[in-house]
Parts: structure tokens; C-alpha cells; sequence
């Protein structure tokens, strides 16, 4: 008896081997799930029916078979029913793949089902907002771009036109010319560091450097313009504050925040940098006394050409800020916006201690 059992259990296995094999051969995945319930059930069923043949003669005990028979039925129907569930729920996320795939990057999937494929069709709904929000802001950044770089063009445009009618002298737009060829290569560099950051690229050296030199040559270059507009300005650092940072990077990410609190303070206003050393990095603030931030401006002020305006008046080429984050985060730090308790805004950013 055990030597037939033996026999009946390798034959079992065998042709179940051999029917798995050819079940990866199936085209779709609906078509192997039921392949693999019919195996899972016929392959002990017919060694149940086997077996009952050659001990009980199909006799008396054909009713243990004919359970076993409607038992391994009931099986194949709920792996039946278990793997169209499966099936369909891959199929969704198939389908909404396909979309985004054809262009549409408004496809999501619909989360159901086990929760691998839920896992699944929650990671391809992240990856599709994630894309359209990629796609909208190049939409954007072509708009943006285009729109401050034909403006100083136009200028530049009309006033050769004027040179070229005889309407006025080269020389009485040369400043003019000068300030919007300026304006030009401002925004011209500004889009390629952008695109370095973007892309990885930007190589940073960095070493140690003390903080209190950075800060005070960033006030310095604000200095004129703030003592014209009546603002004071004033700095709270330590002589031994040291970061590990491209020194030079760091300056830029300061001066941009400064220029832009100082834009946003009104006259007899005041502006603060404060240094504060924590456990294993460096938080530098800067305040202003100004009107403060609205909830649109703390959440996208960081964005490219977003501005606080409308209009699109304000100067400047709408990337300074976003490409402060790039460099603070490149620097291995964070960069946040709020508002003050006591009014005015606080912009913040860390960087990696000495």
C-alpha cells in the first residue's frame, strides 16, 4: 500500500510539474490563474479517483468518491471566482496604464482588491499625478519663460527701431539697452542653474566656512538699497558659527532671501538674520516686518516664476527663490516659509554643521 501511495504521490507530482510548466506559456495572467485553479484541483482529484478505483472497485464506496468529486468541484468554482477577482483587478490598473501610456495623464487607476494590487494602483496614481504635475510645470515654465524674455526684447526691439527711423540717437538708449541686455543674461543664467539642478548636475565644493562673513557680505550688498528705503537692517550670529557648504552657493541662497524680504518691507521697516545653531545642523532665518505671507504664498512661493502678484509687475525673474531650494537642498538641508506671531514673514533654511 505505501508503494502504491508512493506511486500515486510522484505521478501526482510530475504531471502537476508538467502542467505548471506549460501554464507560463498562457498569454494573460486571467488564463493562468485559472489554469492553476484547475490544476490545483484536478491533479489531487484524479489521484483521489485513482485511487478509490484500484482499492474499492468503484463498489460500495463510490459515494467517498463521488464527495471528494462535488468537494473538489466546490474548489475549482471558488479558485475560479478568487482568480477572476485577481484578474479584474489587474486589468484596471492595465487599463489605466494604457491611458496614461496614450497621452491622457489624467488616468487613474481605481484602487480595489488585495492589497498588493491596492498597494499597486495606489503607487501608479502617485506616479501619474506626480507626471501631470511634471508636465504642467513645463507648461508653465515655457509660458513664464517666454513671457519675461519678450518683454526686455520688445524693449530692445522698438528701440533699435527708433535708432534705425531716425528718431532718436544711438547713444541716448545705450543704458537702456544696457539694462535690458542685463535683465536678458539674468534670466538666461538663472534658467540654466535651474536645468543644473533639475538634472543633478550642479557641482558643489564644499568645505567649512564660518557664517558671520557670509551674512555680513550679504548685508553689505543690500545696504544702499536699504538705507535709500529707510529699512534697518541687523544680524544675530555667532563668531564660531561653522557650515559645511559651497561658501559661495550659501551667499546667493541669503542675498536672494534678503532682496526679496527687503522688496516686501515697507519704508521705516526693519529686516533680521538670526543664526541658530542646533543638534546637527545650522538654521538660518531672515525676517521682515512686512504685511506677511497669505496661505498661497507659503505653500508656492518656492515655485519657478510664481509671484505674489497678479500683475507680474514685481522685478526680477520669479526664479531666485525657487533656485534658493535647489541649493539648499543640494547642500543636504530644507527650506520653509511662515508667518511671524508679531507680524511680517520668516523665511528659514538649514544647512549641515562643520
Amino acid at each position: 500500500m505505501i508503494l502504491s501511495a508512493l506511486v500515486v504521490a510522484a505521478g501526482s507530482l510530475s504531471v502537476g510539474l508538467l502542467i505548471a510548466v506549460g501554464l507560463r506559456t498562457l498569454p494573460t495572467v486571467r488564463l493562468q490563474l485559472m489554469g492553476l485553479g484547475v490544476l490545483a484541483v484536478g491533479v489531487p482529484l484524479a489521484a483521489v479517483l485513482l485511487s478509490g478505483w484500484v482499492m474499492f472497485h468503484m463498489g460500495d464506496d463510490v459515494k467517498i468518491l463521488a464527495v471528494a468529486v462535488a468537494s473538489a468541484s466546490a474548489a475549482l468554482l471558488a479558485a475560479l471566482f478568487l482568480g477572476r477577482s485577481i484578474a479584474d483587478s489587474l486589468d484596471r490598473v492595465r487599463e489605466a496604464t494604457a491611458a496614461l501610456a496614450a497621452g491622457d495623464l489624467g488616468a487613474r487607476a481605481v484602487e480595489g482588491g488585495p492589497a498588493e494590487l491596492t498597494e499597486l494602483a495606489r503607487s501608479f496614481n502617485e506616479m501619474a499625478a506626480n507626471l501631470e504635475r511634471s508636465f504642467d510645470a513645463r507648461r508653465e515654465l515655457v509660458a513664464w519663460a517666454s513671457h519675461d524674455l519678450r518683454t526686455p526684447l520688445t524693449n530692445i526691439q522698438s528701440m533699435l527701431e527708433a535708432v534705425d527711423d531716425g528718431l532718436a540717437r544711438p547713444e541716448e538708449y545705450t543704458t537702456a539697452l544696457r539694462d535690458q541686455v542685463r535683465s536678458l543674461t539674468v534670466l538666461v543664467d538663472d534658467l540654466f542653474e535651474l536645468a543644473q539642478l533639475d538634472q543633478g548636475a550642479l557641482t558643489l565644493e564644499l568645505r567649512d566656512a564660518g557664517l558671520e562673513s557670509l551674512v555680513s557680505a550679504c548685508l553689505r550688498g543690500i545696504e544702499a538699497e536699504a538705507r535709500a528705503r529707510n529699512v534697518s537692517i541687523q544680524a544675530r550670529v555667532d563668531h564660531d558659527v561653522a557650515v559645511h557648504c559651497a561658501p559661495e552657493k550659501v551667499e546667493r541662497v541669503l542675498f536672494n532671501l534678503l532682496t526679496n524680504a527687503l522688496r516686501h518691507t515697507p519704508s521705516d521697516g526693519a529686516i533680521a538674520v538670526l543664526v541658530q545653531p542646533e543638534e546637527h545642523e545650522v538654521r538660518v532665518t531672515v525676517e521682515d516686518s512686512g504685511a506677511g505671507l497669505s496661505s498661497d504664498a507659503i505653500s508656492r512661493m518656492f515655485d519657478r516664476f510664481w509671484r505674489d502678484d497678479p500683475a507680474r509687475s514685481s522685478t526680477g525673474s520669479g526664479l531666485g527663490l525657487t533656485i534658493a531650494r535647489g541649493l539648499v537642498e543640494a547642500h543636504g538641508g530644507r527650506i520653509w516659509a511662515e508667518n511671524r506671531a508679531t507680524g511680517g514673514a520668516r523665511v528659514s533654511f538649514t544647512l549641515p554643521t562643520a
